[in-house]
């Protein structure tokens, strides 16, 4: 394996012009419903109620015939949205922690709701099969790091957040998420995952000898000195197999699709 919609629409104010001066039939005094008015209740020198109720639900009407929908659904995972605001504060987040400039073309955010869709899936197996969650404590000092790496002060990162758009909240819930899927991986892949010894020598005559030969040709090259690199990168490439293999499964078993014209 290497977000609320908003209506806006004119206010029709000539929906109310055709209720003005309508005639209002004579009054009985003290008429109450189902007497002299034939049920019909009247304010105090005005239409009945249910007259003067007729502006406002016009306008109520022409609003919503008239609406549209800001935030667009990029993308769903079974019952599961993944909006084109979600998508965006998403690329703000991670471009935040890497230091870049946010990538908002479509090729971007097509990645990135990719990416967003895998998160789903596996919050999903998360929630459904009880796996232990990492306390949000636990990004504290992750969270320090990051500061500390890439702000000279506080004032600096306060100042980046606002300019970027992100508050520390969605830096946060990043960082835990992040902590949340190592630990997933750990329990759910790499135990199954095993690295003979004959694994470790191809791949270091494969690879890793012609290689370091190539960089120090004066230097001598030993299998001892590369195994656990060798050992730790084989692991990791498995896992991701195995990962990737379970997230194609699961997409296989869910209703996976991608709003295109929201990706634009």
């Amino acid at each position: 394996m290497k977000t609320r919609a908003h209506f806006v629409g004119r206010t029709p104010w000539s929906a109310a012009d055709a209720l003005v001066g309508l005639p209002e039939p004579p009054r009985q005094p003290h008429a109450r419903c189902g007497q002299a008015d034939g049920g019909v209740r009247r304010g105090p020198g005005g239409p009945p109620h249910c007259l003067r109720l007729l502006p406002c639900l016009a306008l109520l009407l022409c609003a919503l015939l008239h609406a549209e929908i800001i935030d667009r659904i990029a993308a769903s995972v079974g019952n599961l949205v993944i909006t084109a605001s979600d998508l965006d504060r998403q690329i703000r987040v991670a471009a935040f922690l890497n230091r870049t400039q946010p990538d908002f073309s479509p090729a971007s955010r097509r990645a990135m709701a990719e990416r967003m869709v895998d998160q789903k899936l596996i919050l999903r197996e998360l929630d459904n099969s009880r796996y232990p969650a990492p306390a949000a404590a636990e990004v504290d000092p992750i969270f320090e790091k990051f500061k500390k790496d890439n702000f000279a002060s506080d004032e600096e990162y306060r100042r980046a957040l606002a300019d970027d758009g992100v508050s520390e909240q969605d830096v946060r819930d990043q960082l835990l998420w992040e902590r949340r899927l190592l630990l997933f991986i750990d329990v759910r892949f790499r135990p199954g995952v095993q690295v003979s010894a004959q694994d470790i020598e191809d791949y270091f005559t494969r690879v890793v000898e012609p290689a370091a030969r190539a960089a120090h040709p004066d230097q001598p090259v030993t299998l001892d000195s590369y195994r656990a690199q060798i050992e730790e990168k084989l692991t990791g490439d498995r896992v991701d197999q195995q990962m990737n293999a379970w997230l194609a499964n699961a997409k296989r078993r869910t209703d996976v699709v991608f709003h295109e014209e929201a990706l634009q």
